[in-house]
């Protein structure tokens, strides 16, 4: 199993956004005395994720403003149009709108408020075909 860690610069308005656009649910979280977020971890259907804040100690950084994450996420949904409209209203920006692909997804890409990149798909192709 690998399990995926976003690293932030507000952990805590990144797990707020997850639960909003994807359906996250949070399944804990532990949270330093200044109220930065050291580790939560999160559910979104099947697949686990971490999110905290930076930490200077551990060596790793939030992703740059640009839209250049070396990692992207790619979450399967049941509508990419209506998650894609959540996300944007919640203030992520559109990368490339959705349209439906060559290999049977119709995929869209949103880069989140902490600017983490998310290809958000579902799957539109019948089956035996993409």
């Amino acid at each position: 199993m690998i399990v995926p860690m976003l690293v932030c610069q507000d952990a805590a308005q990144e797990i707020e956004f997850c639960k909003t656009v994807f359906g996250a649910t949070e399944q804990s979280r532990r949270s330093a005395p200044d109220g930065h977020v050291i580790h939560a971890t999160l559910l979104i259907h099947q697949s686990l994720f971490m999110v905290h804040d930076d930490s200077p100690h551990l060596g790793s950084r939030p992703p740059l403003p640009d839209g250049s994450s070396p990692v992207v996420n790619y979450l399967y949904c049941d509508d990419v149009d209506a998650t894609i409209a959540r996300a944007l209203a919640s203030g992520a920006t559109l990368l490339m709108p959705a349209a439906d692909q060559f290999w049977g997804d119709r995929v869209g890409r949103i880069m989140d408020p902490a600017h983490h990149v998310w290809n958000i798909a579902s799957r539109v192709a019948a089956a035996g075909q993409g």
